[in-house]
């Protein structure tokens, strides 16, 4: 509980005083509620656990199932239309904007949602989805659609979710994990590099026109010359 506090006074830097977080903040207070329900998930009550997720939905507009698995110190920042499925795991120190799923891709049983490692920043809107683990320190970009396993440090965008930056896993400071504007755009880079693709061709193209130009040039001249050469020979110039 604590951790909880502790960890959205490191990251956000509106929040004034704990006492306005234990007040104003939605994210504290599912978390709290999940808490609640996720013990009497596993003390396998029917119905309550499910009830006291359905009002914490109606309080707080995120939807946790109770058999989730929340390390503390997570902080689910705003926080409105989050949503984490039954057999997810966020790792300690995670962070989570609005607009995050954590879900499922079929109706498979068992294991069917992510587990998220420690330090973990998922951007606002992101989609996590089946049984894939994205490791410690991994920045997911918002916006982005991941579903398959990310190594540790690394940041990923874009739909699918790709790999754009390998992983340092000591860069995990507050500053760092708050950067989203820092994030790499894989498209711009790939126009960027076709661009330069295509003048250093056009550049080729105008080179090579201007050697035809002149041969073309040089083969319209050289009758005329052959002619003059074999009117000197035969006398016909003297």
């Amino acid at each position: 509980m604590f951790e909880n506090i502790r960890i959205i006074k490191k990251f956000d830097p509106a929040a004034k005083s704990y006492l306005e977080i234990v007040l104003c903040y939605p994210g504290l207070h599912a978390l709290w509620l999940h808490k609640f329900a996720h013990l009497l998930y596993i003390l396998r009550l029917p119905i309550i656990p499910r009830l006291v997720n359905y009002i914490s939905r109606f309080l707080t507009g995120i939807d946790i199932h109770p058999g989730a698995k929340i390390a503390p110190g997570v902080f689910i920042d705003h926080g409105s239309g989050v949503v984490i499925g039954e057999t997810a795991i966020v790792g300690s120190g995670s962070l989570i904007f609005q607009g995050v799923t954590l879900g499922g891709t079929g109706k498979e049983s068992g294991k069917r949602h992510p587990t998220i490692g420690k330090n973990v920043v998922i951007g606002a809107g992101a989609k996590v989805l089946g049984n894939i683990t994205v490791e410690d320190h991994v920045r997911v970009g918002a916006g982005s659609v991941v579903m398959r396993n990310v190594p540790a440090g690394c940041t990923v965008v874009g739909i699918p979710g790709k790999v754009v930056k390998a992983g340092d896993v000591a860069s995990d400071s507050v500053e760092q994990m708050l950067e989203h504007n820092q994030m790499p755009d894989p498209i711009a880079k790939v126009f960027s590099v076709l661009l330069e693709k295509v003048e250093t061709q056009q550049q080729l193209i105008n080179k090579l026109y201007e050697k035809q130009q002149l041969l073309e040039k040089s083969s319209t001249d050289a009758p005329e010359d052959d002619r003059f050469i074999q009117e000197f020979i035969h006398g016909d110039g003297i």
